[in-house]
């Protein structure tokens, strides 16, 4: 019996090179294990042996059995590997992820980022972006912020060791730099390299010494906007933010602009936004950005001249609008990386 079964595993090893389709495999499984193989015709003959003889001869049965099973797990392998090939019209790479891996999806503030970006497309405005690492002269001189203005106190701007001073600015000598507090630098740049007319959204990330709470973030984003054209006004900039207010949450939203200031912009408003899908904030009015016509001052320290030049300039708080979209009140939701609330948003 023990010759037999070393006999038919031999056998199966010898046939088992030659297997190269799926109805061989089959072929090749019938022959050994089905109900008139071989190794099963062994099976059936334990009916004849003594109480003695069987436990002995079981465990050889098993063991043959187990080996024809690990040829036929490889052949399967194999033929499945050359059924992908063929498929491919390629050998299979191994190194590829598998067809159903669990897909990711983008970031919630990514989706309403891309959204406003392509709320403002439609209105002919471009995408420019700049450093995240600034010179003081961008971030503020340029933006007609004096140097006892409150944005540029310690408490609420991050300052770069001395090391990193640049001279990367109009004007003479070194310059400090600092992380951006806002994306109105990037307008700077914009207004310094490109000759108007033009129009231009800059997203990007922030930073500022805020204490962390449900509403603040040393890190945020923004979105600004800046049009620079002759004979921009209020008209114009009421239409632009109009326009991506519904966009943004509905034909029925409504805005209003309050009057406010800004340095880099005169007149300057605060826009409010009232809308009957915003869940337990609808009906009231809720301030969403600041905007206003650029101040003649910063088009003159940017080179253009305002007899010739006007324009209009907006910023908004992205994960301001990714909550009041999606209803999310803590803005440490977004940073968090818990799976359970990016899932929503998949």
């Amino acid at each position: 019996m023990q010759q037999q079964l070393a006999s038919i595993v031999a056998t199966a090893r010898q046939e088992s090179a030659a297997v190269t389709t799926r109805a061989e495999m089959e072929a090749f499984k019938a022959r050994v294990m089905g109900p008139n193989g071989s190794l099963t015709q062994v099976m059936k003959g334990m009916g004849s042996l003594s109480k003695e003889e069987r436990p002995v001869v079981g465990r050889l049965i098993n063991e043959a059995k187990r080996e024809v099973e690990d040829l036929l797990a490889a052949l399967l392998a194999k033929v499945e590997d050359a059924e992908i090939g063929s498929a491919l019209g390629a050998p299979a790479d191994p190194s590829l992820p598998p067809p159903d891996a669990p897909a990711g999806s983008a970031h919630p503030l990514s989706r309403t980022r891309e959204r406003i970006l392509a709320s403002f497309r439609k209105l002919g405005f471009t995408v420019a972006e700049g450093p995240e690492v600034e010179t003081e002269w961008h971030c503020f001189d340029a933006l007609n912020t004096p140097a006892d203005h409150p944005a540029r106190d310690m408490q609420d701007t991050l300052y770069l060791p001395a090391s990193f001073r640049s001279a990367d600015a109009p004007r003479k000598g070194t310059e400090a730099v600092l992380l951006r507090t806002h994306t109105s630098s990037v307008q700077v740049r914009t207004m310094l390299s490109r000759k108007p007319p033009f129009r231009i959204v800059a997203p990007g990330r922030c930073f500022r010494r805020d204490a962390v709470d449900a509403t603040h973030s040393a890190n945020f984003h923004q979105v600004e906007g800046l049009w620079i054209d002759r004979q921009v006004t209020l008209a114009d900039l009421r239409g632009v933010l109009d326009f991506f207010v519904k966009e943004t949450f509905g034909p029925e939203a409504e805005t209003r602009l309050r009057p406010s200031f800004f340095p880099f912009t005169e007149p300057s408003f605060e826009m409010d936004l009232r809308s009957p899908n915003l869940g337990r904030l609808s009906g009231r009015w809720l301030e969403i950005m600041g905007c206003g016509l650029v101040d003649p001052k910063v088009l003159e320290l940017c080179g253009l001249a305002p007899q010739e030049w006007s324009g209009l300039a907006f910023g908004l708080g992205l994960e301001r609008i990714a909550m009041l979209v999606h209803g999310i009140d803590d803005i440490r939701h977004f940073y968090a990386n818990d799976a359970r609330f990016l899932r929503q948003f998949a």
